[in-house]
């Protein structure tokens, strides 16, 4: 059992959010979804909150309404074993967002996603102070990441 659940304010796309990110996500699905009833304060049948899992953990998704809208406080971050991995990801996640520095981006939802090749956390502690820093100049100047890129201009000293 999980023991903490990240909650997602929506307005109303919840259930579409859901929807997208299970079709992104390998091992993913969605759990369960509460509808609203006459009682409101949403429109009857529609989805109050969807419990879905990614990857292995699980989010709840909930239409509250428009007082709460996302910002880049908060931001899921993707670990990725390879190149290949860090291109599906963003392509996925980016269709209808918005592609950020440094390998953030926001989702069509916007929401906050960072994904990070595992061999970026090594080349920006590199102990070579000169190395590491040419690898964050790169990086600053990207917005995928490109970890061969990283490699070359950490290797150009």
């Amino acid at each position: 059992m999980q023991k903490i659940t990240p909650c997602l304010w929506f307005d109303t796309e919840g259930e579409e959010a859901a929807e997208f990110y299970v079709s992104i996500f390998p091992d993913s699905k969605i759990l369960e979804v509460s509808r609203y009833g006459d009682a409101g304060p949403g429109t009857a049948g529609s989805a109050m909150t969807v419990s879905f899992e990614l990857a292995g953990s699980r989010f709840v998704a909930l239409n509250g309404g428009p007082a709460f809208t996302f910002n880049e406080a908060v931001s899921f971050q993707v670990d990725c074993a390879d190149q290949q991995e860090v291109d599906y990801f963003w392509e996925g996640l980016s269709k209808g967002g918005e592609e950020g520095q440094c390998g953030w981006l926001k989702d069509q939802f916007g929401v906050s996603w960072q994904i990070v090749p595992a061999a970026v956390p090594a080349l920006l502690a590199d102990p070579d102070r000169g190395r590491s820093q040419r690898a964050m100049q790169a990086m600053l100047g990207m917005g995928k990441l490109d970890v061969a890129a990283m490699e070359r201009a950490a290797d150009a000293g």
